[in-house]
């Protein structure tokens, strides 16, 4: 039997040791899989893995692109993420049915849409991924919708210069000041989830997709509309779209992006349905189904670690 561990910075063992004294406890440990979690982010242990303590190891989740490290025998993903195996050091291991587990939270409020208010589009992803180039496309998208807003939440909101550049970016792409609705930091996770009441349509930046963004939007009764990229990062909201069955709401371009959208936020009857619809289509998928991927996610390690032991 393959002993298993995973690597991400909230190994504690670990911390504060150098590279070569991690791989030795590694070694020491008689491990034969270890999971990287951390790709190329803060406090990654990409160096210890380029030491190769451990016989199989692959890299999942935590960055979306390849390590770069030939020591890093896999990386696991799945083919609307990764169709290609260019560009990877890695040997990809595509999952059946998407490289995405999502647990709802406990006592999420139910889908709602607040009453009296205007059509809206919105994002709640990292200020970080709407870039200037993205803020331009979406205020674009929401002027010539009469009535329409454009609401984003993100933490750095809170600070009046960063609001004042996103209204200035806003209104050079002819959308008023006043129907961009901005908001910073809210009280805690239900607070945040709730606020999917005032929103209508759900955005995917590009070229960065969300991730727990959509899932959250998608739970809570908004139907998200992504393009899809041409790496990873960029196809993220592809695979989870396509992982809970609602490939209607994918783009292959821009412009198609927009008509989704739009055709979206006309059709009153159509989000009705789907803001009662859509939390159970989710459940129901293989998304939130953590028994089945759980089993996915053995059946792969197992596989790795038999491809090892054949090549001796």
């Amino acid at each position: 039997t393959a002993r298993l561990r995973g690597l991400s910075d909230s190994w504690r063992d670990l911390r504060g040791c150098g590279n070569r004294a991690a791989a030795d406890i590694v070694a020491a440990d008689d491990v034969d899989l270890l999971i990287d979690l951390a790709g190329h982010t803060a406090g990654n242990r990409l160096g210890m893995f380029a030491l190769k303590p451990a016989a199989v190891q692959a890299t999942w989740l935590g960055y979306p692109g390849t390590t770069g490290l030939a020591e890093m025998d896999y990386r696991l993903t799945d083919a609307v993420a990764d169709p290609d195996d260019g560009f990877h050091a890695e040997r990809l291991v595509r999952l059946p049915t998407g490289f995405h587990c999502y647990g709802p939270p406990p006592g999420s409020p139910p889908p709602s849409r607040s009453v009296d208010r205007a059509p809206t589009f919105g994002s709640f992803n990292n200020l970080a991924k709407v870039t200037p180039e993205v803020m331009t496309a979406w205020a674009r998208m929401t002027a010539p919708v009469p009535d329409a807003r454009l609401l984003l939440k993100a933490r750095p909101l809170a600070d009046e210069g960063v609001r004042e550049r996103y209204r200035q970016i806003a209104a050079d792409a002819g959308l008023a000041p006043e129907r961009l609705e901005l908001v910073g930091h809210v009280k805690d996770l239900a607070a945040h989830l709730a606020l999917y009441a005032e929103v209508d349509v759900a955005l995917d930046p590009f070229p960065y997709a969300g991730t727990t963004t959509t899932c959250e939007a998608l739970w809570m009764g908004v139907p998200v509309v992504s393009l899809r990229g041409n790496s990873h990062a960029g196809r993220v909201g592809a695979s989870l779209l396509t992982t809970t069955g609602l490939t209607e709401f994918i783009a292959e371009s821009a412009d198609e992006a927009e008509g989704i959208a739009r055709d979206l936020l006309s059709d009153t009857a159509r989000l009705d349905d789907l803001r009662e619809t859509l939390r159970g289509k989710v459940a129901g998928s293989p998304l939130c189904d953590a028994g089945a991927f759980t089993a996915t996610l053995e059946d792969a390690f197992h596989a790795m670690w038999r491809t090892c032991r054949a090549s001796g």
